[in-house]
């Protein structure tokens, strides 16, 4: 193994993924924010995540030109199908998707193991994953304003991680997946209530492409 691969191997990277707003009178709002994270996206592919592509791109092959949003497309279809009724949110922008998993589907309060309840879903998101292995994902846990904000910053992570450990379990490529815990500093909605603190306790992965 080369030292450029090995170097690659060791570097870790992040994405920024804000929550997005729901209510009706903030849709301009959710709008920007996805807009921002595209923007962060772009911005890691073309800096910190250049030797991680390398070494995906060697180990499952990249993608250029037109073929980029041919891929994405047909990604796009299947993880929609596959998600059908699931309450998962699919949403694209531009070459990159996000999907949005409810809050009811993923962690009690204080947990970090994933609730039965979300087998299926990452199970068919898996299944799709496997299908399309030119691309690379970031999973971000969230959570509520409960507690201390270091308490909240490790639990986020190890729920991003718990979803990791599912999605290798069911043969997706470690090497794929990256994980980041955000803690409560990004809710989807005020921490205000116990239902919205309950939809802020959530993980949102976001998939690019590998691209030359």
């Amino acid at each position: 193994m080369n030292l450029k691969v090995t170097t690659a191997l060791m570097m870790s990277a992040s994405l920024v993924l804000a929550g997005c707003a729901t209510t009706e009178n903030q849709k301009t709002a959710r709008g920007a924010a996805i807009g921002a994270v595209v923007g962060a996206v772009a911005g890691k592919a073309t800096g910190n995540h250049k030797d991680k592509r390398i070494v995906i791109g060697a180990a499952v092959g990249a993608l250029a030109g037109a073929a980029v949003g041919s891929y994405m497309d047909k990604q796009e279809k299947a993880l929609r199908e596959e998600l059908s009724g699931s309450g998962v949110k699919v949403i694209r922008n531009g070459d990159k998707l996000m999907l949005d998993i409810p809050a009811q589907l993923t962690f009690e309060i204080n947990r970090s193991d994933v609730r039965a309840s979300l087998y299926p879903v990452l199970n068919d998101i898996a299944k799709v994953l496997r299908d399309y292995p030119k691309t690379m994902l970031v999973i971000a846990g969230h959570t509520d304003d409960t507690g201390t904000r270091q308490y909240n910053m490790t639990l986020s992570t190890a729920r991003a991680d718990a979803v990791k450990n599912y999605l290798v379990a069911q043969s997706v490529q470690s090497i794929r997946l990256e994980t980041i815990g955000y803690g409560p500093d990004y809710p989807a909605l005020p921490n205000n209530s116990d239902a919205n603190r309950a939809a802020n306790r959530r993980v949102e992965i976001h998939i690019e492409p590998v691209v030359e």
